[in-house]
């Protein structure tokens, strides 16, 4: 146990709330000093599940101005919509908070920078609590990784590939923001989570960077067959035309001569996957069947009888299991999302006790976050390639 943590917590969603029941309220270094979101029932939800918790009823407001002046207030964790992260996070730095960034997509790269200058003025971190860097297994491949096991890593892929047509079909009973995204914009809208795996792998903004991207999407034609199909009463979105095309793939390339693909697929009928895909001279791992395949090893002749070696990786584990998930596996997994929103959100608490850099900074929120509004620059103009800033002006030759 550590030194005690106050929080505050903005926006109350289904995002603010899960994390809260599954994980914040299991750490017992912290206290939630106040609550806020737009609605009053949000806040007084979260309030009542604080207090049941056996901690102090937090306070409310629906203004999070309010919490800019609160002294005790050592830091806040942002689960607000995605056009509210990095301006409620630029302001919370300029009062002397400690953030904790919810994921999402920029809208412009005049936002990245703002909030990269913001950082370097005022030096209050902010962490992106991007959970995906955190899975066992992509935290398994990037040890294998750093050990050479895969190889020179050359290609990687990774995807959001989630239906989500109910989400985004029911946005304006469920108060969620997703709807007017679709409506509106057309881009890899959720870039982080099979990103930041990824950057890590290629120590991107540590000796390595992102160069360009190209970016295409196809037709939008899921939503309108989901809203015929189930929400035929709407009028509004009977006859709403959505911008946003259903599958979307988005090509980087890195300064150290590696390529990335990413694929944002949500508003089709399909399994989940994150698609995360590490390809280097000796091997690769493929998450779609949890599969590694290594080069000089007895499975790796079967060339054309993979499929018998599906699932494989559960062989490599205490081989190559990070020495984070071997402590937390002996420790015992906690909730969210298979445990990784348990270790995101520790190590945001722990930078907040130790006032030390977060592990995933604010030169990287800003990279990962920036692909959403490049991308959309991109299929604006065809696919046409777009230079992606160096947000750490240099800074990515030398940086550990």
């Amino acid at each position: 146990m550590g030194k005690k943590v106050t929080l505050g917590l903005i926006g109350l969603g289904g995002r603010g709330i899960g994390l809260l029941k599954t994980v914040f309220l299991h750490h017992e270094d912290v206290e939630f000093a106040v609550v806020c979101d737009v609605y009053e029932d949000r806040c007084q939800e979260a309030a009542e599940l604080i207090e049941k918790s056996g901690r102090p009823r937090p306070q409310t407001t629906l203004d999070y101005k309010d919490i800019l002046k609160m002294e005790h207030v050592d830091a806040v964790i942002l689960c607000t919509s995605w056009e509210n992260h990095l301006n409620l996070a630029i302001e919370f730095m300029e009062a002397g908070k400690y953030v904790g960034c919810e994921v999402g997509g920029a809208y412009t790269v005049q936002e990245c920078w703002k909030i990269v200058e913001a950082y370097e003025r005022t030096r209050v971190p902010v962490m992106l609590l991007e959970n995906c860097v955190y899975g066992r297994d992509e935290m398994m491949v990037y040890h294998m990784s750093e050990m050479g096991v895969l190889g020179t890593i050359v290609h990687c892929e990774g995807g959001y590939k989630h239906d989500l047509r109910d989400e985004v079909a029911f946005g304006r009973e469920n108060r969620h923001y997703r709807l007017d995204n679709y409506i509106h914009r057309n881009t890899e809208n959720y870039p982080t989570h099979e990103l930041g795996p990824i950057a890590k792998v290629l120590h991107i903004n540590r000796g390595n960077r992102m160069l360009t991207l190209t970016a295409m999407a196809s037709r939008a034609a899921g939503m309108k067959e989901y809203i015929k199909n189930n929400k035929a009463d709407d009028e509004v979105l009977m006859n709403t035309e959505f911008r946003q095309g259903d599958v979307v793939n988005t090509i980087i390339t890195c300064a150290n001569g590696e390529t990335i693909l990413l694929t944002l697929d949500t508003t089709l009928p399909r399994y989940y996957s994150r698609g995360f895909t590490v390809q280097g001279t000796k091997g690769m791992y493929f998450e779609d069947n949890q599969s590694l395949f290594i080069d000089g090893e007895e499975h790796a002749k079967d060339h054309f009888e993979w499929k018998k070696h599906w699932g494989n990786v559960e062989e490599y584990r205490e081989k190559y299991e990070h020495p984070v998930w071997k402590k937390y596996m002996a420790e015992g997994i906690k909730e969210g999302h298979g445990g990784m929103d348990w270790l995101v959100f520790c190590d945001f608490v722990e930078s907040v006790q130790n006032q030390s850099e977060a592990p995933i900074d604010v030169y990287d929120l800003a990279a990962w976050m920036s692909i959403s509004a490049l991308a959309e620059q991109s299929i604006a103009l065809g696919g046409q390639p777009v230079a992606i800033p160096d947000f750490t002006n240099g800074m990515w030759l030398r940086r550990k």
